[in-house]
C-alpha cells in the first residue's frame, strides 16, 4: 500500500505530464521511477520504526528477494530481525552486509549488537575491534562497555559506560546496565546511585526501579525509595524487597513486607501470597 502523499504525487505528476507529451515517453517513465524510489524509501523508514516487527521482516524479505544486490534493503531486514527478537537470523544478514563492498563502521557495530543478543560475545568483540577508535558513537561505547563487563574488565567497562552516558540525551538504559554491572560486582551503593539516576531520565523504567530496590535490599535498606511508582509497582517492589530480606536471613522483615505487598496490590497478588504461604509453612514445619 502506497503512502497517501506519494499517491498524490503520482497523480499530480501524471496530470502535469499529460499536458505536454504523450504517455509512455522516456521522460514519463523516469518521472514515475523517481517517485517510486521516494515512495519506497519512505515505506522502508516506516517499516523500520512504527511497523510490526514481523510484518517488517516479511516486507524486507520480499524486497531483498526481488533486489538481492541492494545492501540497504539487507540492512533493513537485519534491523527488523533484531526488532522481532531473532538475533541469530539477524547475524546472518548483517554478516552478508559486512562482507560486501558497501560495508560501513555502523554495519560492524550493528553486527556486534546482534552477536551480543545472540550470546556470541567473542565475535562481537572482534567486530568492535575492527571499528576505528575515531568512531565515537553512543551505541559503539554502550556495546564496548557490555563486552568489557562480560570479560570482567571493570575499569574499562566503567570508562565505556561513562562515555556512552555522555554521548546521549537519553541515558536511562545504559545507566541501568551500568548499575547492574555494579550490582554483580557487589558495589551495592554505587549500583543504587546509578539506578536512581536512570529513573530520573525515565520514570517508567520499571527494571531500574526493581534493580534499585535490589541494591537497597542488599544493604539491608528495607524501606522503599522515594521514586514515582504506581500502586501495582509499589506492590511488586515490596515483593522484591521482601525476597531480598528473606534471602539475607531477615525473615520477619520479609514476612511483614510480603503482607504489605499483598495489601497494597489492587488485585490478588498471587506471587506474594504464594511466597508468604511457603514462608509460613516452612516456619510451622521448622
Amino acid at each position: 500500500m502506497r503512502h497517501p502523499i506519494f499517491v498524490m504525487l503520482c497523480l499530480g505528476g501524471a496530470v502535469s505530464l499529460s499536458a505536454c507529451q504523450k504517455p509512455g515517453g522516456s521522460d514519463v517513465e523516469r518521472a514515475v521511477a523517481s517517485v517510486n524510489v521516494i515512495d519506497e524509501s519512505n515505506l522502508n523508514d516506516i517499516m523500520l520504526t512504527v511497523g510490526d516487527p514481523n510484518e517488517a521482516v516479511s516486507y524486507f524479505q520480499r524486497t531483498v528477494k526481488d533486489n538481492p544486490e541492494r545492501i540497504d534493503l539487507k540492512r533493513g531486514l537485519a534491523k527488523s530481525l533484531v526488532r522481532a527478537k531473532r538475533p541469530g537470523d539477524a547475524v546472518k544478514i548483517w554478516t552478508q552486509v559486512v562482507e560486501s563492498d558497501e560495508v560501513t563502521n555502523n554495519d560492524r557495530i550493528d553486527l556486534a549488537d546482534a552477536l551480543i543478543r545472540a550470546g556470541d560475545w567473542a565475535k562481537a568483540e572482534l567486530q568492535l575491534d575492527l571499528v576505528p577508535p575515531t568512531v565515537e558513537t553512543y551505541k559503539r561505547y554502550r556495546l564496548e562497555a557490555m563486552v568489557a563487563d562480560s570479560n570482567e574488565e571493570w575499569e574499562k567497562a566503567d570508562s565505556f559506560y561513562q562515555t556512552a552516558v555522555d554521548l546521549t540525551t537519553k541515558p536511562s538504559s545504559v545507566l541501568n546496565n551500568w548499575g547492574y554491572s555494579k550490582l554483580t560486582r557487589g558495589d551495592f551503593s554505587g549500583a543504587e546511585k546509578l539506578f536512581a539516576e536512570a529513573i530520573t531520565y525515565d520514570t517508567h523504567l520499571f527494571t531500574a526501579k526493581n534493580n534499585l530496590v535490589l541494591a537497597r535490599g542488599a544493604q539491608r535498606k528495607y524501606d522503599l525509595p522515594i521514586i514515582p511508582m504506581t500502586q501495582i509497582e509499589r506492590a511488586q517492589l515490596l515483593h522484591t524487597l521482601a525476597l531480598s530480606a528473606i534471602k539475607q536471613g531477615d525473615v520477619s522483615t520479609g514476612k511483614a513486607l510480603l503482607k504489605e505487598a499483598i495489601n497494597t496490590h489492587p488485585q490478588h497478588f498471587e506471587a506474594a501470597v504464594r511466597a508468604l504461604r511457603a514462608l509460613e509453612d516452612n516456619v510451622n514445619n521448622g
